[in-house]
Order: structure tokens, then C-alpha cells, then sequence
């Protein structure tokens, strides 16, 4: 009678066809779909890997691995993924949160104290990760997270409502180049918009370009057409001195530089993400 399969062997042979399928990571990917089918956190897979696994057990894991040898990302498959420390609900309608995003959340906390009772608007809100996560370090603040997608939107306010900041976060459906809130209301925009050229959209990995939204990533022949339509918007609604955070294109930090001084803000500056990329273009209103 054969041996019963094991955490150990079943992950490495997951490793091993999901290598062959040339998707990203394969080790985590088996190691998080595996714990995803048997209900466990990661560290407790790999401290019981020599457990036997029941049939019953591996089909629901077969199904998880055939999709993500098809190229679906993990965090679809799992139907969430982390952000900022804080669980956010994915799917084909909005992008998956990006750990080089947390960094506006970042800069925000070290321009406004815990407790400042500030109002943000969220531009191209996605899965609401920005407003979520903003609404959920600064507990005294309020504000408004707008997309143009209705499903994106549900979304987002899923993640909200999971988080308990709900009460605290509106949304709006709406163009963020034709917006029409309130002018000086806000004392932070931040934004996530699309940002890569087209031609960087034809050299993506096929697991970002068939499954995750198009509408979320391509922004023009330089990647900056959102921003464009974006700042003059941000502008408006800022108040005096007002924070603007939006993350750009490791290639686009002159340009997006010179869009924000041209859209009429002060103390441009673009940040770094930890890999020492341009990533957030920070200024004043």
C-alpha cells in the first residue's frame, strides 16, 4: 500500500509543476494555496509538514493549484491579500495591493499626527487598500474614496466595512478627472492611479496582464495621462497647504515632478520605495 501524501510532498511536488508553469514564486504560491485549502496559517503548515493528508484534503488544493498554474494570481484565488497590515478583499475588478503602496500610507503618518481629525479623498480608490488603511491609522479621520468602476467600488466598500471604518469612509462614483467635490475641503489627496505606458503594458508578466484590470494600470503612450487629469482635481481640492501623495513609475519622477509644479503645488518632492525606486511624488497645496 502506498504511503500517504504529506504536507512535505505534496508541497514539493505543487513546487515543482508550478516551476514548470513558469508563474512567479512558486514555493509561496504552494505553500499559501496549501494553507488556504486546509484552513491553516502558513507557519503552522510548515511546522506540521509531515502530517498526512486525506484525499478529501487535496482536491480543493489540486483546484487552487491548477488555477494558479493557468497564471491567476494568488491573491484572487484566495480571494484576499494583505495591506498594511490589514486583510483586503481582491478580484478581477481592482488591482492587488502592492506592498510599494504602503509607502503613501507611510508618508501620511509622519506628516499628520495619530490623532488629527484630518479629511482625505482617495482618487482611483481600486480595492479601497488607500482609504481603508488611512482610515484605519488616523482613528479621528474621515473621507471620500472614488472610482469610476461600480464593482470596484463594491469592493472597496467590502474591505471598509471588514475593517470597521466603514462609518468614516465614503464613496463616490465618479471620474476622478471630472470631480466635482467640495473646493479646500480636504487636507490630504492621495492616489494610486494608473501609471504604466503602453509599452511597458506589453512586456508585463501574463498573470498581470490577463487577469488584473487594464483600466487600473495603463495610463497613455507615457504613463502619465491619469496624472494629468488628476492634479489640476487634487489641486482644487486641497486646502492651503493641504498633502498630496500619489505613486508614479519607477521611470516618471522628473516628469511627474514637472506635471505637479505645472498643476500650481509647492515643495515637490518624489520618494523612494525600499527597493530605492522613485515611487511617490509628496507636495503641498
Amino acid at each position: 500500500m502506498p504511503s500517504p501524501e504529506t504536507i512535505r510532498s505534496v508541497l514539493a511536488k505543487a513546487e515543482e509543476w508550478l516551476t514548470t508553469r513558469g508563474v512567479d514564486a512558486p514555493r509561496l504560491s504552494a505553500q499559501l494555496l496549501l494553507a488556504h485549502a486546509l484552513r491553516k496559517d502558513r507557519l503552522a503548515l510548515l511546522l506540521d509538514a509531515d502530517r498526512p493528508l486525506a484525499e478529501a484534503e487535496l482536491a480543493p488544493f489540486r483546484d487552487c493549484v491548477r488555477r494558479r498554474g493557468a497564471g491567476e494570481p494568488v491573491a484572487y484565488i484566495l480571494g484576499s491579500w494583505e495591506f498594511y497590515g490589514l486583510p483586503m478583499r481582491v478580484g478581477p475588478a481592482v488591482l492587488v495591493p502592492r506592498p510599494e503602496t504602503e509607502g503613501i500610507v507611510d508618508a501620511a503618518r509622519e506628516a499628520f499626527a495619530p490623532d488629527a481629525p484630518l479629511r482625505f479623498a482617495d482618487l482611483g480608490t481600486g480595492s479601497g487598500c488607500l482609504a481603508v488603511a488611512l482610515a484605519a491609522v488616523f482613528p479621528a479621520a474621515s473621507g471620500t474614496a472614488v472610482d469610476i468602476s461600480p464593482d470596484a467600488l463594491a469592493v472597496a466598500r467590502a474591505n471598509a466595512a471588514d475593517n470597521g471604518v466603514a462609518e468614516r469612509v465614503d464613496f463616490l462614483e465618479a471620474d476622478f478627472g471630472r470631480l466635482d467635490l467640495p473646493a479646500e475641503s480636504c487636507d490630504l489627496v492621495v492616489s494610486n492611479p494608473p501609471y504604466v505606458t503602453e509599452a511597458e503594458y506589453a512586456e508585463l508578466s501574463p498573470e498581470v496582464a490577463r487577469f488584473e484590470p487594464r483600466g487600473a494600470l495603463v495610463s497613455g503612450a507615457d504613463g502619465l495621462d491619469a496624472a494629468r487629469a488628476l492634479l489640476p482635481r487634487a489641486r482644487r481640492l486641497l486646502r492651503p497647504g493641504g498633502l498630496l501623495l500619489v505613486e508614479i513609475g519607477w521611470l516618471q519622477g522628473e516628469a511627474a515632478r514637472a506635471l505637479t509644479e505645472a498643476a500650481g503645488f509647492s515643495e515637490v518632492r518624489v520618494l523612494r520605495d525600499l527597493a530605492g525606486r522613485q515611487r511617490i511624488v509628496k507636495a503641498r497645496g
